[in-house]
């Protein structure tokens, strides 16, 4: 598994994470410790993706700087690193 892959396996399990415990507190608003787990879990999936952004690519166009066109340079996901 190649390092770019790693990190994306790596956010979207935090992100999944993240999605799950904002469910369960949506039936259990005054679980304070599934609070604190889930903003842990947001912080840890924006540190992995500002690791990705700074040494692949934008994840969202927005990121963008300057070149709207940027997003564009990378693999796109069905695109295997051995093809590049």
């Amino acid at each position: 598994m190649t390092k770019r892959e790693m990190l994306l396996k790596k956010l979207s399990t935090y992100q999944f994470a993240v999605l799950d415990l904002q469910l369960f507190l949506d039936s259990h608003p005054n679980d304070s410790a599934t609070l604190e787990k889930m903003n842990l879990y947001k912080l840890k999936a924006e540190k992995i993706k500002q690791e990705y952004e700074e040494e692949f690519e934008p994840l969202q166009k927005t990121v963008t700087q300057g070149n709207n066109w940027s997003w564009i340079t990378g693999p796109w996901p069905w695109e295997s690193e051995e093809n590049n």
